[in-house]
């Protein structure tokens, strides 16, 4: 039997998780400002208008030294997932890339951390395996007595540069369809910025229903909203600038300056 302190952690967890989907489902865009660390979760969840926070798999990867492509391993990543839950009050989705091999178990354990959502990657698989990934993580979910948020990512377009914009529509559709079908309550699609693919995408897989990565010189949320996104996210993006600034601010130094005034 659980203890009581358990099952309080637990309700909490469970509201989490039914809070993170209505703000999927509710008319306004989600915003999500990736982090990577404890301090960048604590500072997105104090950013006015936040409402849950998501981590970037890449950026937590680099952050330790290790390309992406689950370079890092499973225990890693979720021991910083982990932290991360930990520091804020607000729902976390987490980037848990292709699933580790083992995506009930990865599901289990993320949740188990406090997780309430989270990203999963097709790689371009065949259908079939993907759509049983879904099924499997949803399952895992369920069973853990937690309706985690699955936002399935298909890489039409990240991992296929060289096909026409056409073929990697058509293929985005395809596996977003089959994933809703599966139960996911997201379609993530990296690697397209162009508002008109996107409008063509929410079109044929509705509206509140696609989730899109945003990138340096990508629509603006406003217009990503007004195209009936149901979320969006900037991926390794926030780091990377982060880091540039660092960098900026650290050559500045070198050449005889100082720390801005601001």
């Amino acid at each position: 039997m659980p203890t009581a302190d358990q099952t309080s952690i637990a309700d909490t967890v469970q509201d989490k998780a039914a809070r993170l989907l209505s703000l999927h489902r509710r008319p306004e865009i989600l915003t999500l400002i990736n982090c990577w660390d404890v301090i960048s979760a604590r500072t997105a969840a104090g950013l006015t208008g936040a409402q849950a926070i998501a981590t970037a798999s890449h950026a937590i990867a680099a952050s330790y030294g290790y390309q992406d492509g689950e370079q890092i391993s499973r225990d890693e990543m979720l021991a910083v997932v982990a932290r991360i839950t930990r520091s804020v009050e607000l729902p976390v989705t987490a980037d848990l890339e292709a699933g580790y091999g083992d995506v009930g178990e990865t599901i289990r354990r993320a949740i188990g951390v406090g997780v309430v959502g989270a990203n999963l990657e097709d790689h371009l698989r065949p259908i079939e395996e993907s759509v049983a990934m879904v099924e499997t993580a949803l399952a895992a979910g369920a069973a853990e007595g937690v309706p985690i948020v699955i936002n399935a990512r298909t890489d039409a377009f990240l991992l296929a540069p060289e096909r026409a914009a056409d073929q990697s529509l058509a293929d985005a559709i395809e596996r977003g369809r089959a994933y809703q079908q599966a139960g996911a309550q997201c379609v993530f699609v990296p690697g397209v910025l162009s508002t008109e693919l996107i409008g063509e995408l929410v079109g044929a897989l509705g509206r509140q229903q696609v989730s899109i990565m945003n990138a340096p010189g990508g629509p603006t949320t406003a217009e990503l909203a007004e195209l009936g996104v149901a979320r969006v996210s900037i991926g390794p993006f926030g780091q990377a600038l982060a880091t540039a600034r660092y960098a900026e601010i650290g050559s500045r130094l070198l050449a005889g300056g100082g720390l801005p005034a601001a």
